[in-house]
């Protein structure tokens, strides 16, 4: 058994969230309000929540904001060091450049905008009964094709490290979290940009060392599109993904203090109204994420979409599986349908986009 608090975290954020950050502009996309915490909060909360009393937080984009909002730690049961990237190493960089800061023997290795209900102390558990150098979170996908694959024997060493393909050996893929002896740490290459699943592990593989993936089936999303960002907020909301930060009763919606949601306004799906936000009546909003001060008209209908601070939404609107940019203003009637992005300020005027056959 593994005494966490022996045991270091590291959180690599990175530059991650360039998909979100051109439409939303207010926050990082680890610091977007998520389930009404900053995303980044839910990730935290699980490694204290487990045990683990040190962090390491590496980052190469908008530092300042991440020691702003955790400070050293405390507030969360932690004690958080940070380490900033000059330029973004990647992730295997991203781990060598932390090596400082590591306190103790083993570390666990966490990319930061990746939601998960993996057992913290089992994958511990797991790499110490293995005496593994390094030990991967694995897994199951109902379709690998979309991600590279990592094939184990039937002891749980891992083979290969393999890229997309259209026939995958194994629908075992990486999650996103390792556990690594601080030696192997110590020995990555740095100063230079580096992949951790190309270079690093592969090299590993070639020299022998003992490299083990820990298989389960519990919640696990990646958050790297927007049509991610919402499903997993929504699952935070609705109890399906855990978060030991969430105190709020799980149910179909989160409505902030400070949110106004109009009589015969429906609110399904885990829907989150931000603070200051407006809904009014007869809006029906299914799956979608409202920030801060955003304003909704009467009879408007949002599906899975995401809807920017300070954002309008007209009456009769209806946007379904889109991110409306923060201060952007969509006119009455508009239609915005699948893959629609409406950058931060602008104005689409009554009626300027539909795609219903009437008129």
């Amino acid at each position: 058994m593994v005494n966490p608090a022996n045991v270091d975290a590291v959180v690599l954020v990175g530059g991650m969230g360039t998909r979100l950050r051109p439409l939303t502009l207010s926050a990082p996309k680890p610091m977007l309000p998520t389930a009404g915490l900053p995303f980044l909060t839910h990730l935290l909360s699980r490694i204290a929540d487990a045990g683990i009393e040190h962090v390491v937080l590496g980052t190469s984009y908008k530092a300042g904001v991440f020691e702003a909002e955790f400070g050293d730690g405390s507030k969360l049961g932690l004690q958080i060091d940070y380490v900033v990237e000059d330029e973004p190493l990647g992730t295997g960089g991203g781990i060598a450049n932390v090596a400082s800061k590591l306190r103790h023997d083993t570390a666990v290795v966490f990319n930061g905008d990746v939601l998960s209900g993996c057992d913290l102390r089992a994958l511990l558990d797991s790499h110490s009964e293995n005496q593994a150098d390094v030990t991967l979170h694995l897994v199951r996908v109902g379709d690998p094709r979309a991600f590279g694959c990592v094939p184990t024997e039937s002891d749980g060493t891992v083979t290969a490290f393999l890229e997309k393909t259209q026939d995958p050996p194994t629908d075992q893929i990486n999650a996103g979290c390792y556990v690594f002896k601080r030696s192997i740490i110590e020995q990555i290459p740095t100063g230079r940009a580096l992949s951790v699943e190309r270079e690093v592990f592969p090299l590993l593989l070639a020299e022998g060392r003992k490299v083990c993936g820990y298989v389960d089936s519990t919640y696990w999303r990646d958050m790297g599109t927007p049509e991610d960002f919402v499903r997993g907020s929504a699952d935070l909301v609705r109890g399906i993904a855990p978060s030991p930060a969430l105190t709020h009763q799980r149910g179909e919606k989160l409505v902030h203090d400070g949110a106004s949601v109009a009589p015969g306004a429906l609110l399904i799906g885990g829907t989150v109204i931000g603070r200051g936000a407006e809904i009014a009546g007869g809006a029906r909003l299914d799956g979608a994420v409202i920030f801060d001060g955003a304003k909704v008209g009467a009879g408007a209908v949002i599906e899975r979409s995401i809807i920017g601070f300070g954002a309008h939404i007209g009456p009769r609107a209806l946007i379904r599986d889109g991110v409306i940019g923060d201060g952007a203003d969509v006119g009455a009637r508009c239609e915005l349908l699948r893959g629609a992005r409406v950058w931060p300020g602008i104005t689409i005027p009554d009626g300027g986009i539909r795609f219903s056959t009437d008129i």
